[in-house]
C-alpha cells in the first residue's frame, strides 16, 4: 500500500518523466495486483470467520437444546413416580438409577427421535449428554435411602429438587464446560440458588412474558459471561394442570412443601431452563 501511495504521488503533474513512469509500469501493476489480492483475501477470511461463527452458534444451539430436553425428560420420570416415592407403606420402590435413566432416555427419544446414548462421545454434544446422564444416575443412587424410606409420606424428592441436584452434579462433571439452571420470573423463585441473573431477567421480561411471544419458543444469543463470549439459551416452561396443586390457588395458602402457592393458572409461565455454553 505504501508503494501504491508513492506511485500515485509520482503520477501527479510535476512528477517523474513519462519514460520513468513507463519503466515502472510492471512494478506498479504487481503492487496494485497484490493490494487487490490482499483485499480479496481479507474479505474471504472475514467470510469464512463469519461462517465459522454461524456454525459454532448452530452447534451450540443443538447442544443446549439437547441438554434442556434431557433434563425435561428425566424430570418427567420423577414427576410420574411421585405417588410411588411418597408411599409410606412401601420400602423398595424399584426406582433405581437404571430404571430412571431408561425411562428418561425413552422420553428423550420420543421427543427427538434420537437415542441419547447414541451420540458420538468424541463430539461436544456426546460429551455433554453423557455427563448429564451420568449426573442423573449419581443423583438417583445418592437418594435411594430417602426414596425407599418406609413410614414417611412426603419426602421432598420433587421434580424441582431432582433437577437442581442433577444440574449441580452435571456442573461438577463438566468443570466449566457448561452450566444448566432452572430459574423463573423473580417473584416465582422459591430457592435462592435459582434466582435469575440480569440477562435472564431481561429475557423473561422482554421476551417470554410478552403476549406476542410464541409459547415454548427458546431464546438464544452469544453474550459475554465473566469476560468471555458464551452461547446462552433459555427455554420457557409453563404450568401444567399437575403443577397447580403446589403452584395454583388459593394464592398464599401453603402447599405440601410448606411454600405459599403462587396463584398460577395452567399455561402461565412457571419456569425457564437456562443453559450457558462457553465458546470453545
Amino acid at each position: 500500500m505504501i508503494k501504491e501511495i508513492q506511485e500515485n504521488a509520482a503520477d501527479q503533474p510535476g512528477g517523474e518523466s513519462l519514460n520513468s513512469i513507463n519503466s515502472q509500469a510492471p512494478t506498479r501493476c504487481i503492487a496494485r495486483g497484490l493490494s487487490l489480492l490482499l483485499v480479496a483475501s481479507s474479505i474471504l477470511i472475514s467470510g469464512v470467520a463469519g461462517l465459522g461463527a454461524a456454525n459454532d452458534a448452530t452447534e451450540s444451539r443443538t447442544v443446549a437444546d439437547s441438554l434442556a430436553k434431557m433434563l425435561q425428560s428425566a424430570r418427567a420420570v420423577i414427576s410420574k413416580h411421585q405417588e410411588d416415592i411418597n408411599d409410606p407403606k412401601r420400602g423398595d420402590k424399584g426406582l433405581t438409577a437404571a430404571v430412571v435413566l431408561a425411562e428418561a432416555d425413552a422420553n428423550y427419544k420420543a421427543a427427538t427421535g434420537i437415542d441419547p446414548a447414541s451420540y458420538d462421545p468424541a463430539t461436544r454434544q456426546g460429551r455433554m449428554l453423557k455427563a448429564q446422564r451420568d449426573a442423573i444416575v449419581e443423583v438417583i443412587n445418592d437418594n435411594q435411602a430417602i426414596i425407599n424410606r418406609e413410614g414417611l409420606g412426603f419426602k421432598g424428592f420433587i421434580p424441582a429438587t431432582f433437577a437442581r441436584l442433577v444440574n449441580e452434579a452435571f456442573a461438577r462433571k463438566v468443570e466449566g464446560g457448561a452450566t444448566i439452571k432452572v430459574t423463573a420470573p423473580p417473584e416465582l423463585v422459591r430457592n435462592r440458588k435459582a434466582r435469575p441473573d440480569e440477562w435472564e431477567v431481561d429475557v423473561i421480561k422482554t421476551r417470554f412474558l410478552k403476549p406476542d411471544w410464541k409459547a415454548g419458543t427458546p431464546y438464544a444469543e452469544t453474550v459475554e459471561v465473566k469476560g468471555k463470549p458464551a452461547f446462552r439459551m433459555m427455554v420457557p416452561e409453563y404450568y401444567a394442570a399437575s403443577c397447580l396443586s403446589c403452584h395454583g390457588t388459593p394464592k398464599g395458602t401453603l402447599d405440601v412443601t410448606g411454600y405459599p402457592r403462587e396463584g398460577a393458572a395452567e399455561h402461565d409461565l412457571g419456569g425457564v431452563i437456562s443453559v450457558i455454553l462457553p465458546n470453545e
